[in-house]
C-alpha cells in the first residue's frame, strides 16, 4: 500500500482528494498546522502530522517513507500583503518540493491554479499555452502562484517526477476556512452591494479532487492540467445565485475605478453592514478568468459535472452551516441599495443597472 502524503488535507479541495486517496486504498499522512480545524478528515485512518510548509524540518519529518505526495497547501487569499502571499505559495512550495525531491518521491501532484496562467484576452480563453502576462496587474496572490509554478517547473529540470494541476475557482460542500466560497457566502449574505464587469470560471471540488488522482495516474510529467468547467460573467453567476438560492441579486454594476474609489473610501470611513471587497479584489473580479480544459479532458480523461451542481451544492452547505443566520429565500437587497438603484435609473445611468 503506497504511503501517500498530503498537505493543505484540511482545506477544501485538500479534504476531497485525502478522501479519493483513502477510497483508492493508499496509506495516507497528512500535514496539519496547529491552527488547523482537522473535521473535514477526522473521519479518515490517516497518520496526522504537525507540520507548516514553511517548516523545512517539519517536512522533511513528513516525508520519510512517503512514495507519493499531493502538494495542496497554499493561500488563496487576495488581501494578503505580497511577502505573505509569496512566503505561503511560493517558498512553501519550494520546499514541500525540494525535500520531496530529496526523499526520491515516485510522484508529486503540485495544486497551482489558474492564476499561474493569467487572464485571456478580453473575448477569448485561455489554455495552459497562454503566454505569462499578469504581472503588470499588480496581484500578490497571482504573482505568487505564477512564480511558485516557476520554482515547481525548476525542479522538474533536477528529476522531481512532478505533475501540475490548475484548478479555476472551486466551489462545493466543506469549505471550513471560508475559502474560495466566500463569494457564495457574501451573496447569501447580501454582502455585496455591486459588482464589476468580469469574468469568472467555475468548477466542483469534487471534480477537481478526481482531476487530481487522474493527474497522478496518467498525466505526463513536467505538464499543467487546467481543471476547470463553466466561464461565467459576474452578472450571469450572480442571476445563477440568485435564481438557485432565492435571494436577490445584487442590481448595480459600478465601473472598476468607481468601485475602487468607494472601497478605498469605505477602508478610511467603515459603511456599516457592508463589507466592502479590496481595491486587490475588486481588479481581480474585472479581469477575464475565461479557461478551457481541453487537454485534461483529452490527456487525463477527466469530465466535468453539470455546471450548476457546484452552485447548489454550496447554497446547501452554507445554509444547512449558518441556518437562520442566513437571509431566507425570497429576500431582497437591502432598502438602500434597491433605492440607490432606483435613483441611478431616474437619472438615466441604464448601463449601470442590471
Amino acid at each position: 500500500m503506497a504511503l501517500t502524503l498530503v498537505t493543505g488535507a484540511t482545506g477544501l479541495i485538500g479534504s476531497h482528494v485525502a478522501r479519493l486517496l483513502a477510497a483508492r486504498g493508499d496509506q495516507l499522512r497528512l500535514t496539519v498546522r496547529a491552527s488547523s480545524d482537522t473535521a473535514a478528515v477526522s473521519a479518515l485512518d490517516a497518520q496526522m502530522v504537525r507540520a507548516d510548509v514553511l517548516d523545512r524540518r517539519a517536512i522533511r519529518r513528513a516525508m520519510k517513507g512517503v512514495e507519493r505526495v499531493f502538494h495542496v497547501a497554499g493561500t488563496t487569499d487576495l488581501k494578503l500583503s505580497r511577502p505573505r502571499a509569496f512566503a505561503v505559495n511560493v517558498e512553501g512550495t519550494q520546499i514541500v518540493l525540494e525535500e520531496a525531491l530529496r526523499a526520491d518521491v515516485q510522484r508529486v501532484v503540485y495544486t497551482s491554479s489558474v492564476a499561474a496562467i493569467g487572464p485571456a484576452p478580453p473575448g477569448s480563453t485561455a489554455d495552459e499555452t497562454q503566454a505569462w502576462d499578469a504581472g503588470r496587474f499588480g496581484i500578490p496572490y497571482v504573482d505568487s502562484k505564477h512564480e511558485a509554478e516557476v520554482a515547481a517547473v525548476r525542479l522538474v529540470a533536477r528529476g522531481l517526477p512532478l505533475v501540475i494541476v490548475n484548478p479555476a475557482h472551486v466551489l462545493g460542500p466543506g469549505d471550513r476556512g471560508r475559502s474560495s466560497t466566500v463569494l457564495v457566502r457574501r451573496f447569501l449574505r447580501r454582502q455585496i452591494p455591486a459588482f464589476v464587469d468580469g469574468t469568472i470560471n467555475i468548477v466542483g471540488v469534487e471534480d477537481v479532487a478526481r482531476g487530481h488522482l487522474l493527474a497522478d495516474e496518467v498525466g505526463q510529467l513536467g505538464e499543467r492540467y487546467i481543471l476547470g468547467n463553466r466561464n461565467y460573467t459576474m452578472r450571469r453567476l450572480f442571476a445563477d445565485l440568485g435564481r438557485l438560492s432565492g435571494v436577490e441579486p445584487p442590481m448595480i454594476r459600478l465601473p472598476v475605478p468607481v468601485a475602487i474609489a468607494l472601497s478605498e473610501g469605505a477602508a478610511r470611513i467603515p459603511v456599516g453592514g457592508i463589507a466592502l471587497p479590496s481595491p486587490t479584489e475588486i481588479r481581480a473580479a474585472s479581469l477575464n478568468w475565461a479557461f478551457r480544459s481541453t487537454k485534461a479532458k483529452r490527456q487525463l480523461g477527466w469530465r466535468t459535472s453539470p455546471h450548476e451542481d457546484c452552485l447548489e451544492a454550496t447554497i446547501a452547505w452554507y445554509r444547512e452551516l449558518e441556518g437562520a443566520r442566513l437571509p431566507a429565500p425570497g429576500a431582497r437587497q437591502p432598502l438602500a441599495l434597491r433605492i440607490a438603484a432606483s435613483v441611478l435609473r431616474q437619472l438615466g445611468v441604464d448601463a449601470l443597472i442590471v
